[in-house]
């Protein structure tokens, strides 16, 4: 299972908000039920490379479908084969190192 980081800012669009560019875009992760986390500068996935790079995809042209003319779309893969990776998963075995020092 790969692990996917994806932020997607529409440029030149009026106002400084992005919200509610964001919440469109996560409504196309809601509409595929894969297991996702917002953060604040952006959004991790996970599930299985092809389908994530679809939703990626997806999410890219919500902006232009809002009338967005240029999109900035920044993507971090972690595709990990020796082992199933989840998000969760990622963020418990650093607070487990943590708690050793």
């Amino acid at each position: 299972m790969a692990i996917l980081e994806i932020s997607v800012v529409p440029i030149g669009v009026p106002g400084t908000s992005l919200s509610e560019y964001v919440a469109e875009c996560i409504k196309v992760l809601k509409k595929e039920k894969v297991r996702y986390e917002l953060t604040s500068m952006g959004t991790n996935i996970e599930g299985d490379l092809k389908t994530l790079l679809s939703l990626a995809s997806k999410m890219h042209e919500v902006p232009f479908k809002k009338g967005a003319l240029r999109v900035l779309t920044t993507i971090k893969i972690d595709d990990r084969r020796d082992k199933k990776g989840t998000i969760e998963g990622k963020k418990k075995a650093v607070e487990e190192k943590l708690k050793k020092r």
